[in-house]
C-alpha cells in the first residue's frame, strides 16, 4: 500500500466479543499528536497478557482477546504493567517477518525504562479507534509504514506511562518528581538511595492522571534505540512454539480441504460425491457459489475426498480470457489520455526544442505473492457469534468481512489474529474469510479452511499487469529537458480504498514516477485505468514503487547509453537537488567499487529510489551465460533516517532483495482460457539458496525521521539488475521476467 491510502479507509470497528469494547478502560483523557500530523489517543487500557502465562514463558502473548486482570497498570493503549513488574506491549501492527514485534518495542521500553528483553509483546485486537495508523487510514500493516507510524506515538506512550509511575513513587516518598528517575523497570531517588519496581508502584499509579506535556528523549540519550538488538520471536520461531493461523488447534476442530472454480468469474455447476462419502474420515461436502470443500476428520481425508469429487462447473465468460487480449487491451488503452498525476512546464515545447527523442514501452506482469504460509482460515460460526483465527494484516476488515456474512453484530465476531507466514499484501486481502465463513455455516463445528499451494497460486489477487509508455526529449548534451510517462493498468486503489481513487487517479499506481529525484523541468506524468476482465488485482510488495522504479531507472540508462555518458555520472548530474539520493548514490557505487573492470560476459548496473520516506540506491552485478543469469553480488546503501534496529534494516533489505531478485528473473503468472497456467514452485519459480548473492547493506546515518524499510530493496532491485545485464550483453530487456526474455532472446539470434 501507499500513502494514498492516507484517510481512505473507514472499516468498522470490530470490537469483538471479549475484545476491546469489553475492557475496564482507565480514562486518564490524554491525546498525544502522531508523527503525521493526526492524533493517537492515549487514554485507554488493554487487557492483561496471556491468562496462565508465567512472567518470561513467552514473548508472544495471547490474541488480544482474553479478559482483563486486575491490578494490572494500563495507562494506554499499548502499556500493561502487573504487580510482579511484568511488562506487556500490545502492538498496534502484525508481524509477518518484518521485525515489528522487536523494533515497536523498542520504541516503547525506551522510554519507559526498561530492558527489551524483559518485555511480553501481544497481538493488538481489531479496534480502528485504538490502532488506527493514520498513515493508512486504519488499522492496517503495510506500506512501510510500521515504524514512520510508531516512531513518534509509542514513545510518547512509554515515556507517559514513565512519568506516571515517577509521579507515584515520588507521592509515595513525598519527594519532588523532578528529583527522580527511572531505569530499569525501578523508580530511583538517588538523593536517598531509595529505588522501587514498577509492579509496586501498579495500584498507586492507576489514581493518576495523565501527563499533558509528554518529553521525549533527547537522541543522544537513547540506549535502545540504534542498537542491534536480537529479535524478540526468534526463540519461538526456532523451538516451533510460535503460532501462525496455520497452527491453529482448537477442540471438536474438523478440516475443509477445497477446490475453487478454475476459471476467473466461473462458479459451480454440480458435484457427484458419491465416491467421496465412502472414504473413511469424510464428514460431509459443502458446496458454496465458486467452490466446493470436503470436511475430514483430519487433512488427509479431506484431501482424499476432494480427489475422488466428479466436479462439473460453469465457466462463463472468463473462459475466453488470455494473456494476448489483455496486454492487447493495455496497449490500446496506452492510446489514451490519463489522469494527470503530474504536470511542470511545457512538455510539448520542450519535446520540439530537443535534439534527439527517445520512446519505449516497458511490460510488467501478474505475479503472485507465493507466500511461505499458504492462504488458511479456521472459523467457527454459531447463531449467537462467530470465532476466527488466522494471520490478517487487515483484523477491522475480518471482522466487517464476517459481520457482512453472518449478520451477527461486530461485538459478536472475535478475531485470533497471529502471526504471518508472509504477507505481501495478499493478507490485506479478506476473500479466505468470507469463503471460510460461508463454509463454516454449514458446518456444526469450528473447520479449519486449507488452501493447498495449487489453490493458492492459481486463485491469488495478483500484481498487475502494466504497461508503460515513456519518452523523453534531450538536448544537445544528452540531458532531459522533457519527460513524458503514461502508466496503465488495474487500479487497487479503486477496489481497496475508494475514497483514494479521485478523478480518474490511483495514487499508488503513479507513486514514484510522479514523484521524481532528479531535476527534470518539463514533466508530464499520466494514468490510465484498464482492468485486466475477471482477473483480481491486488497490492504486492513493493507496491506503486516497484513498478514505477523498474521503468524510471530502466529509461534513465536508456538516455545515459544514448547521451554516452556513464549511467552514475549521469544520475550524479540530475540528482543536485535531491542530496539524500546523490549521497546514496555515492555510498553504494563507491562501495561497489564502480567503474573498475568486469570480467567477460559479466556486468554492472545501478538504480536508485526515493520512496516510503527512505533513500536507496542498489548496484547490481551479473553473469549472463546463454540465456541463464546469475546474481553475483549486491550492493546497495540505504538512508531510512533514524535507526531503530540496524539487525531489522539489514535483514529487511536483504530479504526485499532475494524477493526483488526472484521476481525479476523469474516471477510470472499467465493466463489461458480463463485459468492460471502456473500452479506450484515447479513453475513458479523461486530463488534457490545457492543462487542468491552477497548482499553488502549500508546504513547512511541520518537525523531525519524514520523512512519504511521493508518494500524498498524489492522495489530498486528490478531496473539495477536489467541495467546489469545490458552492461553484459548489450540487450536491453523492457519486459519482465528477465528469463523468459533472455531465453526468447537466445532463441531468435
Amino acid at each position: 500500500m501507499s500513502q494514498g491510502l492516507l484517510d481512505a479507509q473507514n472499516g468498522g470497528q470490530g470490537r469483538g466479543k471479549g475484545g476491546v469494547s469489553r475492557r475496564t478502560f482507565l480514562k486518564f483523557g490524554v491525546t498525544v499528536g502522531a508523527a503525521t500530523g493526526g492524533g493517537l489517543l492515549l487514554g485507554f487500557s488493554v487487557p492483561a497478557a496471556s491468562q496462565g502465562q508465567k512472567p518470561g514463558a513467552s514473548v508472544i502473548g495471547g490474541d488480544g482477546n482474553e479478559a482483563p486482570q486486575d491490578g494490572v497498570f494500563a495507562p494506554n493503549a499499548f502499556i500493561q504493567i502487573d504487580t510482579a513488574g511484568k511488562v506487556t506491549l500490545v502492538i498496534p501492527k502484525v508481524e509477518m517477518g518484518q521485525g515489528v514485534y522487536t523494533s515497536i518495542p523498542m520504541l516503547i521500553a525506551e522510554e519507559l525504562e526498561v530492558p527489551l528483553d524483559s518485555v511480553t509483546v501481544d497481538h493488538a485486537p481489531p479496534n480502528q479507534k485504538l490502532f488506527m495508523d493514520p498513515l493508512l487510514g486504519g488499522q492496517l500493516t503495510g506500506g512501510s509504514t510500521s515504524i514512520r507510524y510508531a516512531w513518534e506515538p509509542m514513545r510518547k506512550a512509554g515515556a507517559a506511562a514513565r512519568m506516571v509511575l515517577i509521579g507515584a513513587a515520588a507521592q509515595q516518598w513525598q519527594v519532588d518528581p523532578a528529583s527522580c528517575h527511572a531505569q530499569a523497570g525501578q523508580v530511583v531517588h538517588a538523593a536517598s538511595n531509595r529505588s522501587i519496581g514498577y509492579g509496586q508502584l501498579v495500584s498507586a499509579a492507576a489514581k493518576l492522571p495523565a501527563p499533558q506535556d509528554v518529553k521525549l528523549k533527547d537522541p543522544k540519550d537513547f540506549k535502545l534505540i540504534g542498537t542491534a538488538a536480537r529479535r524478540l520471536d526468534s526463540p519461538e520461531k526456532v523451538d516451533g512454539t510460535a503460532m501462525f493461523g496455520l497452527d491453529v488447534r482448537v477442540p471438536d476442530m474438523v478440516y475443509a480441504a477445497i477446490a475453487n472454480c478454475p476459471v476467473f468469474g466461473g462458479t459451480l455447476a454440480s458435484v457427484d460425491d458419491s465416491n467421496a462419502k465412502k472414504i473413511p474420515g469424510v464428514r460431509q461436502i459443502v458446496k458454496i457459489d465458486n467452490a466446493v470443500a470436503v470436511i475430514g476428520d483430519h487433512t488427509w481425508a479431506a484431501k482424499r475426498g476432494l480427489q475422488a469429487l466428479v466436479i462439473t462447473w460453469n465457466e462463463g465468460a472468463g473462459a475466453k480470457i488470455g494473456m494476448k487480449q489483455i496486454v492487447d487491451d493495455l496497449a490500446a488503452a496506452s492510446q489514451r489520455n490519463g489522469a494527470v498525476a503530474r504536470k511542470d512546464g511545457d512538455v510539448n515545447q520542450a519535446f520540439s526544442n530537443a535534439k534527439t527523442r527517445v520512446d519505449a514501452v516497458y511490460q510488467q506482469p501478474f505475479l503472485a505473492h507465493a507466500t511461505m504460509e499458504p492462504i488458511n482460515c479456521t472459523v467457527h460460526v454459531r447463531a449467537d457469534g462467530c470465532d476466527i483465527w488466522l494471520g490478517s494484516q487487515v483484523p477491522t476488515r475480518v471482522v466487517d468481512a464476517a459481520v457482512k456474512e453472518t449478520g451477527l453484530p461486530p461485538e459478536k465476531i472475535v478475531v485470533h489474529n497471529h502471526l504471518i507466514g508472509g504477507g505481501f499484501g495478499r493478507r490485506l486481502e479478506f476473500d479466505m474469510v468470507t469463503q471460510a465463513v460461508k463454509i463454516g455455516k454449514q458446518v456444526s463445528t469450528p473447520v479449519k479452511v486449507l488452501w493447498t499451494r495449487e489453490e493458492d497460486i492459481q486463485h491469488d489477487m495478483y500484481r498487475p499487469y502494466y504497461y508503460d509508455r515513456i519518452s523523453a526529449g534531450l538536448d544537445g548534451n544528452g540531458k532531459p529537458i522533457a519527460w513524458q510517462h503514461r502508466i496503465v493498468g488495474s487500479s487497487v486503489m479503486a477496489r481497496f480504498a475508494p475514497p483514494a481513487f479521485k478523478n480518474g487517479l490511483d495514487p499508488d499506481a503513479v507513486e514514484v514516477a510522479s514523484d521524481l529525484p532528479y531535476d527534470l523541468p518539463n514533466q508530464l506524468i499520466d494514468y490510465v485505468r484498464q482492468e485486466p476482465h475477471a482477473v483480481p488485482t491486488a497490492f504486492w510488495r513493493g507496491v506503486g514503487p516497484t513498478r514505477g522504479t523498474f521503468v524510471v531507472e530502466s529509461f534513465i540508462d536508456e538516455l545515459a547509453a544514448q547521451a554516452k555518458v556513464d549511467p552514475v555520472k549521469y544520475r550524479q548530474d540530475l540528482l543536485g537537488k535531491t542530496p539524500r539520493a546523490l549521497n546514496v548514490l555515492n555510498t553504494a557505487t563507491q562501495a561497489a567499487n564502480w567503474g573498475s573492470t568486469v570480467p567477460k560476459g559479466q556486468g554492472r548496473g545501478v538504480s536508485v529510489m526515493h520512496a516510503f520516506g527512505s533513500f536507496f540506491a542498489i548496484v547490481v552485478d551479473v553473469a549472463v551465460d546463454k540465456g541463464e543469469v546469475a546474481v553475483k553480488r549486491v550492493v546497495c546503501a540505504v538512508d531510512c533516517g533514524m535507526v531503530v534496529n540496524p539487525n531489522t534494516i539489514e535483514a529487511q533489505v536483504q530479504g526485499g532483495i532475494i524477493f526483488g531478485i526472484t521476481a525479476a528473473l523469474y516471477s510470472e503468472i499467465t493466463i489461458k482460457d480463463g485459468r492460471v497456467e502456473q500452479n506450484n514452485f515447479t513453475d513458479y519459480r523461486m530463488l534457490r539458496i545457492d543462487q542468491t548473492p552477497p548482499i553488502d547493506v549500508h546504513i547512511v546515518k541520518s537525523s531525519e525521521a524514520p523512512g519504511g524499510i521493508g518494500e524498498p530493496g524489492t522495489a530498486a532491485l528490478a531496473p539495477a539488475l536489467t541495467n546489469a545485464i545490458f552492461a553484459a550483453t548489450g540487450k536491453r530487456l523492457r519486459q519482465l521476467p528477465v528469463g523468459s526474455q533472455l531465453q526468447t532472446a537466445s532463441q531468435t539470434a
